[in-house]
């Protein structure tokens, strides 16, 4: 979770816009029919799956809608699923799970189709409103099921939450459960009496904040590391990055696909969001290149160890 308009942030679409690759973008996607001539009702986007520990297919990158509201969140869920996306990304207090579900309708996709993840709030904490939010969520949606539902963040009673959506779980009201923002002594609490183990942590993950002890630790325990803000939102200057913007250049991409590619490559379900078309399309062409040891090594050492988001620590 992040801020839509941190003071640090660089615009990415200002940048991209001084790019021959964002160029060719932004003017094809001038083209308002561009879209639905270059992809399919199927996932075209050649977007794989990761296999989570209780067997379910999950795509490995996918659509976030934090920040987005109203109609502009609506058209921009219904232009990715268009793009190819499958994944889709909401929670409560992000204030917008009913323009997603108006976006899913509008894309006309079949719902088995995609995999849609929300959150439980901190204001539903416990056995009971837990149970009581994902109804309300379900609602708000206008769906009869959600692939994944996440604890958002680890406050109030986490045991009494975990508990209810453990049953809506074995009930099949919920595909996978998992959770957002917990550290490892958080983590290995929860693991202490849960019956189901979490598929997913949704963490802050980027270039400039690896994580590398919670992701090993979470690979230890067969988690899956979820990033929210794969981009850090351009704070720290990461879209003008001198050593993405190099790397970037010798595969004639984007610093954003790199900073994506480098998540894919580490294994990590990322959800960058974004209201602009051509940035929704940019940001899934990063399986046509890979990244060598040599990049790989080089954003390793771009880590700072701490978060860009402190307003939300």
């Amino acid at each position: 979770m992040n801020s839509e308009n941190p003071k640090n942030e660089i615009s990415r679409r200002r940048f991209l816009q001084n790019t021959t690759a964002a160029g060719i973008y932004l003017s094809m996607f001038g083209m308002p029919d561009l879209l639905a001539n270059t992809v399919t009702d199927k996932n075209t986007a050649g977007i794989p799956d990761v296999k989570l520990n209780n067997g379910v297919k999950m795509p490995i990158l996918g659509f976030g809608t934090y920040g987005l509201s109203g109609e502009v969140c609506q058209q921009s869920v219904a232009d990715a699923i268009t793009a190819g996306y499958r994944l889709i990304d909401t929670a409560k207090v992000y204030g917008n799970e009913e323009a997603v579900g108006r976006g899913i309708k509008q894309s006309g996709i079949d719902r088995k189709k995609l995999f849609v993840t929300s959150k439980l709030w901190v204001d539903d904490a416990g056995y009971e409103n837990a149970k009581k939010g994902f109804e309300e969520t379900l609602r708000k949606l206008q769906l009869d099921y959600l692939d994944l539902y996440l604890i958002h963040r680890p406050r109030g009673d986490v045991k009494g939450s975990w508990k209810a959506m453990e049953e809506l779980y074995k009930a099949g009201k919920i595909k996978a459960i998992g959770i957002s923002n917990f550290d490892q002594a958080q983590l290995t609490d929860l693991l202490s009496y849960a019956e189901v183990k979490p598929v997913v942590n949704q963490i802050e993950t980027h270039a400039y904040f690896q994580q590398t002890n919670d992701y090993n630790l979470l690979k230890k325990h067969n988690i899956y590391t979820e990033a929210w803000a794969p981009f850090a939102e351009g704070r720290n200057g990461l879209f003008t990055n001198e050593v993405l913007t190099q790397i970037a250049k010798k595969y004639n991409k984007t610093t954003a696909q790199v900073a994506l590619r480098w998540h894919f490559q580490r294994g990590i379900i990322a959800i960058p969001r974004s209201s602009q078309k051509a940035h929704i399309a940019e940001n899934l062409i990063i399986f046509d290149f890979k990244l060598d040891d040599a990049d790989m090594k080089a954003i390793a050492k771009l880590d700072l160890n701490t978060t860009q988001f402190p307003e939300w620590s």
